[in-house]
C-alpha cells in the first residue's frame, strides 16, 4: 500500500522508558524486561488511513511481528489500534485493553481466569489482535471483553482460513482459536 508519511495517524509514539514503564501493581523481573522491544509499526485503521502504533514484544519475536504486521498492512486487513499496554489511556489493564479493541503484546500479568502462571503476554511472546472482534471464551462460556460478538462477516475478524492465521502458522506461532478448552480468537502466542 502506497502511503505519505506526513499522513500517517500516529496513535502511539511512547519514548522506550514510556513503552517498557514498570506496572507498579505487578512488577516485572529485570530479565523479562530486558527481553522486550519496542516495534513501530503501521497498520490501516477501520476509518481506512495508515495509523502508527507500537508492539511491545520479546525481541526474538520482533520480525516475525514486523512480517505479522506488514502483512496487515498489504492486505489492508482492519486494525483499531496499536498501543503498548503501559499507555496512560490503558494503564496495564488487560481489560481496558480488549474492551477498547487495542491491539498489544507484552503485558506482565498472570493467565487468564486466574493463578500464579504467566501469561505468554508477560513475557512478550503473544499477541492479541481485535480482541472485540474476536473475543476469548472460557471453558464456562464467559465472554471476554464483557459484550463482545464475534460476527465473520465484520471486517477486523481472524477466520481459520484468513491469510493472518496461515502467516502466524507459517512462523510457528499458535492460534488460540483452535483451543479446544477455551477460545481465544484474538490471541496469537509463540513461546519460546
Amino acid at each position: 500500500m502506497e502511503y505519505m508519511e506526513h499522513d500517517v495517524i500516529v496513535d502511539s509514539a511512547l519514548s522506550d522508558a514510556e513503552a517498557l514503564a514498570q506496572n507498579t501493581a505487578l512488577i516485572c523481573p529485570d530479565d523479562i524486561l530486558a527481553m522486550q522491544e519496542i516495534v513501530p509499526i503501521r497498520y490501516i485503521s477501520f476509518d481506512g488511513k495508515v495509523h502508527a502504533g507500537q508492539i511491545v514484544c520479546d525481541r526474538r519475536l520482533a520480525g516475525d511481528v514486523e512480517a505479522v504486521f506488514g502483512a496487515i498492512l498489504r492486505e489492508g486487513f482492519p486494525v483499531l489500534s496499536v498501543i503498548p499496554v503501559s499507555d496512560r489511556r490503558i494503564g496495564y489493564s488487560d481489560d481496558v485493553s480488549m474492551d477498547i479493541n487495542n491491539s498489544s503484546a507484552f503485558n506482565y500479568r498472570p493467565i487468564t481466569g486466574g493463578g500464579a502462571k504467566v501469561s505468554a503476554h508477560a513475557l512478550g511472546q503473544a499477541i492479541d489482535i481485535n480482541p472485540r472482534l474476536n473475543p476469548y471464551i472460557s471453558r464456562d462460556g464467559v465472554v471476554s471483553p464483557p459484550g463482545a460478538v464475534r460476527d465473520i462477516t465484520k471486517p477486523g475478524t481472524i477466520l481459520e482460513d484468513s491469510f493472518l492465521v496461515r502467516l502466524f502458522d507459517s512462523l510457528g506461532w499458535e492460534w488460540g482459536g483452535r483451543w479446544t478448552d477455551r477460545i481465544d480468537w484474538h490471541h496469537f502466542e509463540k513461546r519460546l
